[in-house]
């Protein structure tokens, strides 16, 4: 299996059924600095998502960004995505990897449970998301996990770790303090007027929590 560095914005796509709007507003959010997006759209139906998913594919592939499918593991496959993004309810990390292969990347939703994200990297996850860290516009009905719980999984985890939920400009900072190598976002980046302007401003945030921690070390 091929270890999976991953840092900066990671965008969760909005559930939205216009494919050529979703297609530019994802555009813009890359031009801004997004690494990773995630495609994830509930209200889909199979063909639906095939289109998006497809069109996301051809467009990730254009400016070299990864593209990591929600859940669907079959859509992963048939639209040559980078890798897929499971959860407790989902397909088991050792079937993803099985249908996948080996060079493909599995993220894991551990919520507020770091023994599911030990898990998770044991059973072969390239990397683990803990959240919701804040209110989620997204999902209303998540656990709530705290800073601390990124401190102490940086000590313990060798994969990289995503946080997410209720992530915004003004609170984003002491999660990548606390040892987040990546943020997901979704209605703070896509529910605004100039996504690649707010993208831009995420992706900086990396730089300087980095040269301050550097700076105080």
């Amino acid at each position: 299996m091929i270890s999976h560095e991953m840092n900066g914005l990671y965008a969760i796509t909005p559930g939205i059924t216009d494919t050529t709007q979703l297609c530019e507003m994802t555009r813009q959010a890359i031009a801004g600095g997004v690494q990773y997006v995630q495609y994830r759209n509930k209200i889909a139906d199979y063909r639906l998502r095939l289109a998006q998913a497809n069109a996301l594919s051809k467009l990730c592939k254009q400016y070299g960004t990864r593209l990591i499918i929600n859940d669907h593991y079959d859509l992963a496959i048939e639209v040559d995505a980078d890798g897929i993004h499971i959860g407790k309810e989902d397909i088991a990390i050792t079937d993803a990897r099985d249908y996948l292969g080996k060079n493909k990347i599995i993220g894991v939703s551990c919520y507020n449970q770091l023994e599911l994200a030990l898990g998770a990297e044991r059973m072969g996850a390239d990397y683990v998301a803990f959240g919701a860290f804040f209110c989620s516009k997204t999902k209303t009905n998540t656990v709530r996990a705290s800073t601390d719980l990124l401190s102490e999984a940086k000590k313990k985890l060798n994969i990289p770790i995503v946080a997410i939920g209720g992530i915004t400009l003004a609170n984003a900072s002491s999660l990548i303090a606390h040892g987040s190598n990546s943020i997901a976002v979704c209605h703070e980046l896509f529910g605004t007027q100039d996504i690649q302007f707010v993208a831009k401003k995420f992706s900086q945030l990396f730089f300087r929590t980095e040269q301050t921690f550097s700076s105080s070390s």
